[in-house]
């Protein structure tokens, strides 16, 4: 039996020394979401969550046959290959669920499918952990600011103070109050979301409930969010804007999420008290650890001999030898030198273009850190005495995990703009190219205010508007090429006072045709 016991305890150690090391780029992402974003700050506590509702579950495992599964090698493989895809398509999402898969295939391995499926809930919980990509986590923010900006306006009027939104911006008049993306609530929706899971399976009632209780933890933390930021323009508009930084400092942690938990509480209090064939207990008497009563020592006595001292089996003991080559191929493979062309710095872009003169100027710093690009251009551009062309094009020698080029669809909205539609459109550049370039069109709004914004993302020997597809390119690149290289190429221009958009299109469309011709050399094919 100890000798058992001695060689569980070193495949579990070889096993976690290799899954360190093949995602040791993840795991630091991950820990630095973790400890680094608010956003994300309840996530190093769901790793615990999980191994407290296993040990929970110890006895029903300790109830059943010991048996092994072959399944568990097949999640493990499909893990790993979603590993390589993850590294040559730069997501870290895809990397995280792919550690979660692995992790998953060894308990399958170890424990038997109906192992497995007893502690499948604190196995799932772990997804709750796992950040959001950039692109989805950027369109859901963008969106629950506008939804905020709606209720904290919402609320001012409640009361009688005069507000009015203009996209995520709330003026008061004197004061103008913007719903910048710290203040979307994302930070609230996120954790109460894995809150509400958590208490919907220690909820011991009907499914119904329990699902409403998981669902109700959404319009919650809006709700209370532009509650929050109606009280913050309330204590503006009586104390001033200096009020709200006091305000905001007290209400934004845990004072917010408390009373949003407090509320998930009474919800529960609610749903138990609702007659439905069950026993009529209080919320509290149906709050359980484990799915059954605790059992006697001597009821599975013999059971914990039989099942926990025997050595695992041959299902465990290949899943643990696959690893070990994979690690080998991981260090070989995907952290090879990527071999970009020789391209000439964005600081000799030229700033006389074909009739347009154009002025540079510098991104501010947290721009620069948070894009993290290894070369950019910005410049207004302007030709005669119309509306100036803003170019932007950032240029990413490595599209590595966390460090590639993203939608500006996420970025558009801000400082009160909104984007109104959002299209593709055909760029006929010049007589001798007869493919025209094809790029997103986005109007965006703010008042009476109109910009058009053409961006397209310029991959290797391709114009791509679509962001997936950009992944897609990025991880068919990086294995046949050994580059992933790229640029985002991004060109706005206001609507000025009596100008239709047709204009503001062909002002776009000329400058496009110009600025095409050079980006090859700064953006090598």
């Amino acid at each position: 039996m100890k000798g058992s016991i001695r060689y569980l305890a070193l495949s579990t150690v070889l096993v976690m020394g290799l899954l360190a090391f093949l995602y040791a780029d993840s795991l630091a992402f991950l820990f630095s979401q973790w400890l680094g974003s608010e956003d994300y700050s309840h996530g190093i506590f769901v790793p615990l969550i999980s191994g407290l509702l296993v040990w929970q579950s110890r006895h029903r495992l300790l109830q059943l046959p010991k048996e092994q599964s072959w399944w568990g090698l097949v999640v493990i493989t499909l893990g790993l290959v979603l590993h390589v895809l993850g590294e040559l398509s730069t997501l870290y999402v895809v990397l995280h669920v792919s550690l979660w898969m692995v992790i998953v295939g060894l308990v399958i391995a170890l424990l038997g499918l109906r192992g497995a499926k007893v502690i499948a809930f604190p196995l799932g919980y772990l997804l709750t952990a796992i950040p959001l990509p950039v692109f989805l986590y950027a369109g859901l923010s963008s969106q629950l600011q506008l939804w905020s900006s709606s209720l904290g306006v919402g609320c001012l009027q409640l009361v009688g103070v005069m507000a009015f939104r203009e996209g995520n911006v709330i003026d008061l008049g004197l004061v103008q109050l913007q719903v910048a993306e710290a203040c979307s609530g994302i930070r609230y929706l996120l954790p109460l979301t894995s809150l509400a899971l958590l208490c919907s399976y220690l909820f011991k009632d009907r499914m119904w409930k329990r699902v409403v209780l998981v669902l109700s933890a959404i319009p919650i933390s809006i709700v209370i969010n532009g509650f929050r930021i109606g009280m913050i323009g309330i204590l503006v508009e009586i104390y001033g804007k200096g009020a709200a930084e006091g305000f905001y400092h007290l209400f934004e942690g845990w004072v917010i999420f408390m009373v949003s938990f407090g509320l998930l509480i009474l919800e529960m209090a609610l749903l138990g008290r609702l007659r439905n064939g069950m026993p009529r207990r209080s919320f509290l008497a149906r709050l359980s650890w484990s799915d059954q009563p605790q059992d006697s020592s001597h009821e599975f006595g013999p059971t914990f001999k039989n099942h926990s001292m025997s050595s695992p089996g041959p299902a465990y003991l290949c899943s643990v030898i696959l690893l070990v080559p994979f690690s080998l191929f991981s260090a070989a493979i995907l952290d090879r030198e990527e071999t970009p062309p020789p391209r000439v710095s964005f600081i000799d872009f030229p700033m006389q273009l074909n009739g347009w003169q154009g002025a540079a100027f510098a991104l501010e710093k947290h721009y620069i850190n948070a894009l993290r690009f290894d070369d950019y251009v910005l410049a207004d551009y302007r030709s005669d005495s119309e509306q100036p062309v803003n170019f932007y094009a950032a240029y990413y020698r490595s599209q590595k995990k966390g460090q590639s080029a993203h939608s500006p669809q996420s970025c558009l909205p801000g400082g009160g703009w909104e984007i109104a539609s959002l299209t593709h459109t055909e760029l006929p550049l010049s007589s001798a190219i007869t493919q025209p370039l094809r790029a997103n069109r986005a109007v965006i709004q703010k008042g009476d205010q109109r910009q058009i914004v053409l961006y397209w993302f310029k991959q290797r020997d391709r114009n791509l508007t679509d962001e997936y597809l950009v992944k897609l390119y990025l991880l068919w690149d990086g294995f046949a090429r050994q580059r992933t290289d790229g640029a985002l190429v991004r060109l706005a221009s206001l609507v000025g006072p009596g100008e239709s958009e047709a204009a503001v299109d062909q002002r776009l469309q000329e400058f496009a045709a110009v600025v095409e011709r050079e980006l090859t050399r700064f953006v090598p094919d």
